[in-house]
């Protein structure tokens, strides 16, 4: 990490506290003070008041038990028992008898609820009955994580397991099997270990491409644990649903039917979902039985700054510097603290914001117990802050959500998230943190200046009023099928009873890729054509095509990748480019070698590309009649060019120049939302011509902002276009696209919830305080025309026009309430 701004003797500081060496600590305060009267005290301080917008009070709720079924083997339970668990809550018990009874469950209950428990029991019981089988191998257990650091933490909850167990749980051998598992090991691994710990990735690459060395253990596959499910969403959870397909195909060939146990945070239908990512049924267990000390859950806006933004606009105090600022109050208050960051920058600048304002305010050794945890730390750097947090030694953390995912850490007081996390899912999973040993919690959502986390601090009922969402995915997507049709005729050939497992499109697509090369049809079904490997063209976290690799120029060292779809805007000639820490500029963006050269800079500006963009309709799946307004989706092709770049000063966002680039235009076939309205709709409204496109751009920036309310998707995932006049459609037109080929469910969903989602959307941009538009209603992020034309008084006449007809009432305008 590297910090220009640090203060000679902080780089030591950040470092002795990241390896746990922590001296000259404060005495705790137990126990803490009930959360209200925390929220109390920083509300008070420094005259905050107005920045609370609501504050929520959940109460607690007790625990309820049940007994183990007694079908687990007693050496399970003896060991379960050493640990202090005397009872399962019953949602544990539930889950275990439904896994032993050969049932495939989902468990999607709260944080901290022990779901690892309740797929760990059913599982090491299963394990401990195949050792007595005599087949030698014994039953196997293959664990799904979608992070390194979560299979590393479940290894470690094994290990307390077997040393409670005494020797009984030894028969059980637990392996890692992921891209830091020396080649050494992984031969043991494949014949001797019967519980392997990986990712989907490793699964896709490492495990099924050669299946025929896993042979035994595939043979012996009992169970497939699939922990935080709800994380496999898009266009990566489809790649991982078809990966999961691949995978019961060759237990098939080998002789193995496995159960599936999948983990969740809360979320709405989890059964369902699991059903789409896994392809079979699965029954859902959801009613909580952990106990809950008392939550308030308060949401808190920054206030408006002197600054103005693009088209002078004005500018709110970041998410980021209020965190650090309530972070430093908290820890001086002795609340133990964790604070979630978007991204691992924002993580470190929350830190070390907090430890300045910690030493001016108490000395060096109270800014000591504030840390950073975000990946690409090293293992035992994240375990010594996770036992300094549970300790006590560290007060306060700033992490990623590489915190969020099952990361083991209790007894904290107090959590803060810097900006909306994307879900109302990933809302839950970060507030829970605090409060996991029972006692009471606090949790504050500060919003970012965006129209959706603004929306939300001024509408608390879609927060704590509405369910959670389910999980959007489309294993159907041929850009996604295709792909994994070809790896698993590489695996095996594939035959007609493959037709149903992969799904309805498998049928039409199978002919296309004969006829491309790619796929050879002969009596023994569809065989792979190519030399190279087929898993190795398919990259599951990104859209297609070969990733772009980023490189040091001076010394050749490769830094990391990004997709091709977002290459030409992150890592195009000149960009700025932030990775780990540290700030590089792009010296040349190589699309035909498909690498960008970069050097170290410490530029005083920030960098963001303009592209124009153009989208034809290629069919109407569907259409709905909204009075003389139509609501459509279907299938689009979305014609795109980065024609330049503009360089903003860092802190104001004053633009310094803009700067031409010559890239080539970009097709992507995807899907897509649109509605169109009339002339004599505008006519009645009032709308003049001249006023159309600000409203129109207006109207499409707010909408893409608000989606991710209804659709499990974040404003990046999707993009927009709007025009006066379509030639497809011949009316004023806005399109909201899947930003990934073929879709991703996104504009689907929002198809779905039209009116709920442009109804947020109208009030958005008039409870929004400024007067011509702002980050927090229609500006955008991402705009590829640098924000104009938009025109805020008259986007919301054309959404009130639009939805004049569907129910949903028009929203009036309104300042946002205290």
């Amino acid at each position: 990490m590297a910090f220009n701004h640090l203060r000679p003797g902080q780089h030591d500081a950040l470092r002795g506290i990241s390896t746990g060496l922590m001296t000259d600590l404060l005495p705790m305060k137990p126990p803490p003070d009930p959360p209200a009267t925390v929220l109390d005290r920083l509300t008070e301080a420094r005259g905050r008041q107005d920045r609370l917008t609501h504050s929520e009070h959940l109460p607690a709720r007790p625990a309820r038990y049940a007994n183990w079924p007694g079908d687990l083997r007693p050496e399970v339970v003896s060991a379960i028992e050493v640990t202090g668990i005397a009872q399962p809550w019953t949602h544990q018990a539930e889950a275990a008898s439904l896994a032993l009874n050969g049932q495939n469950v989902v468990i999607a209950t709260g944080t901290a609820s022990g779901k690892s428990l309740a797929y760990l029991a059913p599982v090491l019981s299963a394990l401990l009955d195949g050792t007595e089988a005599p087949n030698g191998r014994g039953a196997t257990c293959l664990y799904l994580s979608p992070t390194k650091a979560l299979a590393a933490d479940q290894i470690r909850r094994l290990g307390e397991l077997r040393r409670a167990g005494g020797g009984t749980l030894d028969r059980v051998r637990p392996a890692a099997y992921d891209g830091d598992t020396p080649f050494q090991e992984r031969e043991w691994v494949r014949q001797y270990a019967s519980l392997v710990l990986t990712n989907p990735d490793m699964l896709h690459r490492g495990i099924l491409p050669a299946h025929t060395r896993w042979a035994s253990f595939l043979r012996a596959l009992r169970f497939v644990v699939i922990d935080e499910c709800h994380t496999y969403r898009g266009v990566f959870g489809s790649h991982v649903a078809q990966v999961l397909r691949r995978l019961r195909r060759l237990c098939a060939r080998y002789g193995s039917e496995p159960v599936f146990l999948l983990a969740s945070a809360t979320s709405a239908d989890p059964g369902r979902s699991a059903g789409r990512l896994t392809g079979l049924p699965v029954t859902e267990v959801t009613e909580d039985g952990s106990p809950r000390g008392e939550t308030v859950f308060a949401l808190w806006e920054p206030p408006l700054t002197e600054l103005h933004g693009e088209q002078g606009a004005p500018v709110r105090r970041s998410a980021t510097a209020e965190a650090a600022d309530l972070l430093a109050d908290l820890v001086l208050d002795r609340t133990r603290t964790v604070a979630f960051v978007r991204s691992r920058r924002g993580a470190e600048l929350v830190s070390v914001i907090a430890q300045e304002r910690l030493a001016e305010a108490a000395g060096p050794a109270t800014a000591r117990r504030v840390a950073a945890y975000r990946g690409g730390y090293l293992p035992e750097e994240r375990r010594a802050l996770e036992r300094a947090l549970h300790s006590g030694q560290l007060l306060g953390l700033a992490a990623t959500s590489a915190l969020e995912l099952g990361v083991d850490v209790a007894g904290l007081d107090a959590v803060l998230l810097a900006g909306y996390p994307g879900t109302r899912a990933s809302l839950w999973q970060q507030a829970g943190r605090a409060g996991r040993s029972g006692q009471g919690a606090l949790a504050i959502l500060i919003a970012r200046d965006d129209p959706l986390d603004t929306y939300l601090v001024h509408h608390p009922d879609s927060l704590f009023r509405q369910p959670v969402e389910s999980t959007v995915l489309d294993p159907d997507n041929p850009h996604v099928l295709a792909p994994h049709l070809c790896a698993a005729a590489a695996e095996l050939p594939l035959t007609d009873p493959d037709l149903d497992l992969f799904g309805p499109s498998t049928a039409l697509l199978l002919p296309q890729l004969e006829s491309r090369g790619m796929l050879r049809k002969r009596a023994g079904g569809y065989f792979w054509t190519r030399r190279e490997r087929a898993a190795d063209a398919i990259d599951i976290r990104g859209s297609g095509g070969p990733p772009i690799r980023i490189v040091e120029a001076d010394t050749g060292r490769l830094l990391g990748t990004v997709d091709t779809a977002s290459a030409h805007t992150s890592v195009h000639t000149g960009a700025v480019h932030l990775h780990q820490g540290k700030t590089y500029l792009v010296r040349e963006l190589d699309l035909e070698a498909a690498v960008a050269l970069v050097e170290e800079a410490d530029p005083p500006y920030s960098t963001v590309a303009r592209d124009t963009t153009a989208i034809t309709v290629l069919s109407t799946d569907s259409e709905v009649k909204w009075g003389e307004a139509r609501l459509c989706f279907g299938s689009v092709e979305v014609t795109n060019q980065v024609v330049s770049f503009l360089r903003r000063r860092l802190i104001t966002g004053e633009v310094l120049g803009e700067t031409r680039l010559d890239l080539p235009p970009r097709t992507l076939r995807t899907r897509a939302v649109w509605w169109c309205v009339t002339d004599e709709q505008l006519d009645a409204a009032g709308l003049l011509p001249e006023e159309l496109p600000g409203a129109a751009h207006a109207a499409e920036h707010a909408s893409i902002g608000l989606l991710p309310l209804f659709a499990t998707c974040d404003r990046w995932d999707i993009g927009g276009v709007s025009t006066p006049l379509h030639p497809d459609t011949g009316l004023p037109t806005v399109f909201v696209y899947d930003g990934h080929p073929g879709g991703a469910g996104f504009a689907e969903r929002g198809y779905q919830r039209a009116r709920e989602w442009l109804g947020a959307t109208l009030d958005a941009i008039t409870a929004c305080e400024c007067e011509r538009g702002c980050p927090s209603c229609i500006q955008s992020p991402k705009c590829g025309n640098g924000n104009d034309p938009l025109d805020k008084a008259g986007s919301i006449r054309l959404l009130r026009l639009l939805l004049a007809d569907t129910g949903v009432a028009a929203a009036a305008p309104t300042a946002p309430s205290a």
